[in-house]
């Protein structure tokens, strides 16, 4: 007999997302949670990214992003707060990113979940 995998509730996604991102451990986050499908999206006129759909689209948003931080002066990520199959976290960064210079981002992320992944990512900064 195969032991049936059991979908996560957005409790327990949101748990999962806290304990990495609280390590800062964002592409553990991608691997593990996200849907294949997954829709990454942004503000209108964002100065930094376009919005992005499906798992390798969004992880290579993610990419491109790192490799563009040439220093990293510190960031926060709140603890979930869960409504429905939403969750959302606040976020704080400062740090130096190339043809931007040094910014402070205070952004709200928004997350949907559905048959125990993340199906959307919304940015609000």
């Amino acid at each position: 007999m195969t032991p049936s995998k059991t979908t996560l509730t957005t409790e327990e996604v949101a748990a999962r997302f806290d304990e990495l991102a609280q390590q800062e451990k964002w592409f553990d986050i991608h691997d593990e949670l996200f849907a294949d499908t997954v829709r990454s999206i942004e503000p209108p006129n964002s100065p930094y990214f376009k919005n992005a759909e499906g798992k390798l689209a969004v992880r290579q948003k993610g990419e491109n992003w790192v490799k563009k931080v040439l220093d990293f002066h510190g960031a926060y990520t709140t603890h979930p707060v869960i409504g429905g199959n939403h969750f959302a976290v606040g976020r704080s960064f400062d740090i130096t990113v190339e043809g931007f210079g040094r910014i402070k981002i205070e952004e709200l992320m928004v997350y949907e979940v559905k048959a125990g992944q993340i199906v959307v990512e919304q940015f609000f900064y």
